[in-house]
């Protein structure tokens, strides 16, 4: 038996450029990392990962596998400001969609307190 759907993603529209000199001075650096659910689906996952963080399909479906399997995964490193901006239109895509995708921050260990 063949199951064919379509899945309607919706998603605020966001330009998120890579700005590596600047991302250097604008504070302590803080590691993102994501959260497995039973609820929301792998494809949305991926669609988050590629859209909102700027991973390539091959490393987004590894994190979402790793997610998956061990209940979180790293996702990447950025500055507090920039993280905190990305994981807030991550779970604000998440939520307009039903989905409960989270999302946590962790200082990276070379951060003074």
């Amino acid at each position: 038996m063949r199951c064919e759907f379509e899945v309607t993603l919706i998603a605020p529209q966001i330009e998120i450029t890579q700005e590596h000199e600047r991302a250097t001075t604008e504070g302590p650096l803080y590691r993102v990392i994501i959260h497995n659910d039973d609820v929301t689906p792998m494809d949305f996952v991926l669609h988050i990962l590629v859209s909102i963080f700027n991973l390539t399909s091959a490393h987004a479906l590894q994190v979402m596998y790793t997610a998956h399997y061990h209940g979180s995964a790293y996702v990447q490193t950025l500055p507090k400001t920039e993280a905190q901006k990305r994981v807030g239109l991550a779970q604000f895509s998440a939520r307009l969609n039903g989905y409960p995708l989270e999302f946590s921050l962790q200082p990276e260990s070379g951060n003074r307190p």
